[in-house]
């Protein structure tokens, strides 16, 4: 079950991140606007959110683990799709398959842990969001040597993402199905008269904004900045990788110390900070700012998946809520990448959308310390 959990998150992550590295030269080679091209990473996430809501209700047909493996198999079609990326209509039908899988699978994946792991939530969050970190990570730091393996060829060094994700559903394809089963009079629904979901799907939208704005330009930011492209796509990698150690390390202390809430206080801090000094000095110590912001972010993300753990009492009940958080979530944070891409077009510089990106981190921290002064919500 937790093997099956890890590969699943995996999977989740590798289809969006694998384009910032070559995002520039696709925008060239196919004569497209950065605006046009950043909706490969945008509409990804807009599905994520737009089709959350579908997922209990899914569960509630299909079951928990065949609705999750067809997700798995639907990612794995979406990427090899990829293979036919030069036709610029395919490979923004790829990413809107890909997103409407990974809107379904997301909240179900966490119902799942609630289900298998209720007695073990922060160690077995703490592996859910590592492999996402490590998905992440990957698809950042090893599409580009990929891309060199296969001739150049970057159409194929997307593609090959799909080899993973086929290898998730065969495991998927074995697993036991269980019927999700809605008990005691308790609806299918998303909480939306409950305040405290509101705020933690605040929380949500701002740091899933900054995670895929900076996935998909902070290595066009450094460049513009002088730094080599060499240089920059290292950075991305560490931003990448140090998500890693604190997707898994502060959930358990989350657990651990009972303190989310301060945990989410600090990660916000932090990126600000990292993003003001890439705002406005970025070719200074930028290993320091791009370490740490890699661990705060992804510490944010993986407390953010944490929350509706605590706060709902059955499988389908955590599913509703982490549907309610990617679907806020998701919808608005897809438009941060595109909203960056046209400032910067209409400003000719990424100066003034980091600036904004620095303020919304603040934004984070306000909502962090509300989430802590709030009563227990309603089950």
């Amino acid at each position: 079950m937790l093997l099956a959990l890890i590969l699943a998150a995996i999977n989740l992550r590798p289809g969006i991140t694998s384009l910032a590295p070559l995002i520039e030269r696709i925008a060239t080679e196919l004569s497209l606007s950065r605006g046009f091209i950043s909706l490969t990473t945008a509409l990804p996430v807009l599905c994520m959110g737009l089709l959350a809501p579908l997922a209990p209700r899914l569960a509630q047909r299909l079951g928990l683990e065949r609705t999750i493996m067809l997700c798995l198999a639907s990612i794995t079609l979406a990427l090899a799709l990829r293979l036919a990326a030069r036709q610029s209509s395919l490979l923004i039908g790829s990413a809107i398959l890909l997103g409407a899988a990974i809107a379904v699978a997301g909240p179900l994946l966490s119902g799942f842990i609630k289900r298998h792991f209720a007695d073990q939530v922060g160690r077995v969050v703490g592996w859910y969001s590592l492999g996402m970190a490590i998905g992440g990570g990957a698809g950042a730091v090893l599409t580009a040597p990929l891309t060199q393996l296969f001739g150049d060829a970057w159409d194929l060094g997307l593609a090959s993402w799909a080899v993973p994700a086929l290898i998730a559903t065969a495991l998927w394809i074995s697993l036991p199905n269980r019927m999700s089963s809605t008990a005691d009079g308790e609806a299918a629904g998303l909480p939306w008269r409950v305040p405290k979901a509101w705020l933690v799907s605040a929380f949500f939208t701002l740091q899933a904004g900054l995670f895929y704005a900076i996935a998909t330009w902070i290595v066009a930011r450094y460049h513009e900045a002088g730094l080599s492209m060499l240089h920059s796509n290292s950075l991305l990698s560490i931003i990448m990788l140090m998500g890693m150690p604190s997707s898994f390390l502060l959930p358990w202390l989350a657990q651990r110390f009972d303190a989310r809430y301060g945990l989410l206080m600090a990660c916000g801090l932090s990126t600000c900070l990292c993003l003001s000094m890439i705002t406005f000095m970025p070719s200074l110590m930028p290993e320091v700012w791009a370490f740490a912001m890699g661990f705060s972010l992804g510490g944010s993300f993986s407390l953010s998946l944490v929350l509706p753990l605590y706060e709902a009492g059955s499988p389908l009940a955590v599913s509703r809520w982490t549907a309610m958080m990617l679907f806020t979530g998701y919808s608005l944070g897809s438009l941060t990448p595109i909203l960056t891409g046209l400032a910067r077009d209409l400003s000719g510089s990424y100066r003034l959308p980091f600036a904004v990106l620095s303020t919304m981190a603040l934004v984070m921290v306000g909502l962090a310390w509300r989430l802590g002064r709030r009563q227990p919500a309603r089950r």
